[in-house]
């Protein structure tokens, strides 16, 4: 990934073929049927871009923020067309070149960016105190006070948006090194993420005890740094670069087994670090062979041969949603329905549009908000039709959209995730065998 869309090979820009194959997998092409909103069309606008033909405008910049990045049309597409890597280009040349934000734009971004997604520890105080706020009962008082109404527009944006804490984040939760109780088959390295470590620590502890549970011995430092994915879908290529350098050398890739991410957005920007330090001599040896470990908990699970539970659960109806980057991105699909299926007692129903993006689409349900809330309701429909009990997803943001989009529907639905689901059964079968 280069900065600039004329430094950029330009056989990738070369490669679409603009046979139209992407139309009908496009969210916004498919609300809009305009060209300019496919991915073609903005292919297109980026190969004006790279030909010197088309400046950096304002109107080229809101068409880069309303592409969703699902990478639907990378797995639609007969030519192999890398658009993610074309996205966040064209993301970074806007950075750079692209007309100047606002001054509270800019602040915004150095805050969280630059800021908060640059430093671990700094992240989680800011998780402390948002989760302070809410314990004590000071968010739901805000709220029914209506004193949001007061809030700057960014921040009345985001307000409703904002993840409820867990009481103890993962370093709380997870031993740096943990060991299986039946002997050690694999050693691994588990990323807890930032969302996923503040938000949904839980989730960390069960991939932590399936792990376990399949002979796996489990690494997880309790300071990890943000992968980089936000600041790389978003333009920040340099900041991407340094967090992907630290992540190597936290977790040197020689050392283990596979290096495991639960997050399915993330997981696609972790496999390719490969490209992303492609310039680095330092650590493009590493950074390959990092790309190489990488691999999404449910893809390890099935790879090792993943042990079913002995005890069955209370039956459950369970239908899946793919979160889009591991889906179009990481190419895992049948993987997560594999292992909902070794649990005695779930009974999967397939999800209509299982792989439809939801919306949420990292800070999409932010920036572009009547866009991702008609997505979320297309998205809440076609669960509802299912009768499930359960929806189980794998990806914090899916999570927190569509569970938002549930709770605004007034359904009992539940949000799991394939490995909370896998945990309990395993820990269903301990109790069983007292």
């Amino acid at each position: 990934m280069r900065g600039s869309l004329k430094e950029l090979d330009y056989s990738i820009l070369q490669q679409c073929m603009r046979c139209g194959m992407c139309l009908p997998a496009c969210p916004t092409y498919d609300a809009t049927k305009r060209e300019r909103h496919s991915p073609r069309g903005r292919i297109s606008l980026m190969r004006s871009v790279a030909d010197g033909e088309l400046k950096i405008t304002g109107e080229f910049v809101a068409e880069m923020s309303y592409c969703l990045g699902c990478l639907a049309c990378q797995t639609a597409c007969p030519a192999g067309v890398d658009y993610s890597n074309l996205l966040e280009t064209a993301r970074s040349d806007i950075q750079a070149h692209g007309p100047r934000a606002t001054l509270v734009a800019r602040f915004w971004r150095a805050v969280t960016m630059r800021g908060l997604f640059m430093r671990p520890r700094l992240l989680r105080f800011a998780g402390r105190c948002l989760g302070l706020y809410q314990q004590l009962g000071l968010q739901t008082a805000f709220r029914k006070l209506g004193l949001t109404k007061l809030l700057p527009a960014h921040l009345k944006k985001l307000e409703p948006q904002a993840p409820t804490m867990a009481r103890r984040f993962s370093n709380q939760l997870i031993a740096a090194v943990e060991s299986p109780l039946q002997g050690k088959r694999y050693r691994v390295a588990l990323l807890t993420g930032c969302v996923q470590d503040l938000a949904f620590s839980a989730i960390n502890r069960d991939t932590a005890d399936v792990l376990l549970a399949n002979g796996c011995e489990v690494y997880t430092p309790p300071i990890q740094p943000c992968c980089g994915s936000l600041h790389a879908h978003n333009g920040e290529a340099e900041a991407a670069r340094t967090l992907a350098r630290r992540m190597i050398d936290l977790f040197p890739p020689s050392e283990f087994d596979a290096i495991i991410s639960n997050a399915g957005g993330c997981g696609n920007h972790l496999r390719h670090y490969g490209q992303l330090l492609a310039q680095d001599p330092t650590y493009i040896t590493r950074a390959k062979l990092w790309d190489t470990k990488l691999k999404d908990i449910h893809e390890w699970l099935i790879q090792i041969g993943c042990r079913a539970p002995r005890a069955g659960m209370t039956p459950l109806t369970v239908t899946y949603h793919d979160s889009c980057h591991l889906t179009h991105g990481q190419k895992v699909t049948s993987q997560p329905r594999e292992l909902l299926r070794l649990i005695p007692g779930i009974k999967l129903v397939e999800l209509p549009e299982a792989n439809w993006c939801c919306g949420s689409a990292g800070i999409y349900n932010v920036t572009q908000p009547e866009q991702s809330e008609l997505l979320l309701n297309r998205k809440i429909d076609h669960i509802l039709r299912t009768g499930a009990e359960v929806l189980a997803t794998s990806n914090p943001g899916c999570h927190l959209q569509i569970a938002r989009g549930l709770q605004a529907a007034g359904s009992n639905v539940q949000m799991l995730q394939p490995v909370t689901l896998l945990a309990r059964a395993y820990k269903s079968e301990q109790s069983a065998g007292r």
